[in-house]
This record gives structure tokens, sequence and C-alpha cells, in this order.
């Protein structure tokens, strides 16, 4: 797949990661219900009222728009300006996201009870962008030479 698809698909991944994350940010820093009505996946409500909703006092909506923010950065910046570890740390995001994800859906699954719509939603983004995160990389990621490194030791 041609580079610029892939960083498009990034870049749409970013925005609805964004636009997810930032519904659950607003419900939970002013107030209201999560829109939550989909037979089997309505525990949106439960889960954002939960003690697992927030790190730190911060509801995770507001760190997965970080998050995704941080991504749709990143992914410009590889389509304007050449910076040597960029696609490194678009990687490193996408697992971590990826990662972040996982844990969190195991907590509404395991210790909540109840599942939310948005979150599975925030995972399956989170999915498709480690996927092309990781696939970037491969392709155009700072490549670690194989060679040993000799360390020389002056004066010895």
């Amino acid at each position: 797949m041609h580079k610029n698809y892939l960083v498009l698909g990034l870049l749409v991944l970013s925005f609805l990661g964004i636009a997810d994350s930032w519904y659950l940010a607003s419900k939970a820093l002013f107030g209201g219900q999560l829109v939550c009505n989909i037979k089997g996946l309505d525990g949106c409500n439960q889960v954002a009222q939960s003690v697992y909703s927030h790190l730190f006092g911060i509801p995770l909506g507001l760190y997965g728009v970080v998050f995704y923010s941080l991504l749709f950065i990143f992914t410009a910046l590889i389509t304007t300006v050449s910076i040597k570890y960029a696609h490194d740390i678009l990687a490193g995001l996408g697992i971590i996201g990826l990662i972040a994800s996982l844990f969190f859906v195991g907590i509404q699954v395991f210790l909540i009870k109840a599942v939310c719509i948005y979150c599975l939603a925030s995972g399956m983004i989170s999915l498709g962008a480690c996927v092309i995160t990781v696939v970037l990389w491969k392709r155009y990621g700072t490549k670690i030479s194989k060679k040993p490194s000799v360390v020389t030791i002056p004066g010895l």
C-alpha cells in the first residue's frame, strides 16, 4: 500500500479518535449522560461513572484526546517535515495506544462487567492506528544497524 494512503488512513483514524475521546471527556468534565442504547453494549454510563474512569483525577477521555492529537500531529509531521525519529515515535504511540486500549477494555469486561461502545470504538481505532503505524515504521522508520558498535576508550 502506498505511503499516502497509509498516512491518510492514520489521519482519519486520529481524527475519529479525537472526536470519540472528546465526547467522553466532555461528558465527564461538563456533566451529562452518554447516549448509549445498543443492546449488549449499553454500559457506557456505568463505565463512565466507575472508579476506573479517571486517572489521577483526570477523565480517561481527556487522555484519549491528548493521545489521538499526538498521533495526528506526528502523522502530519511525517508528511511535511523530515524528522529522523518521527516514524519511530509514531509506531511507539500506536503500540502504546493499543496496549492501553486492551487494558481498559479488560477493566470493563472483567472488573466493571459493563461495556462502553465508545470505548470499544476507541479500541478499534487504536488497533487500526497501531497496524498502520507499525507498517509505516517497517517501511520508513529509522533502520538500526546490525553491525556491533565498537567502543574505543581513549588511552587504552
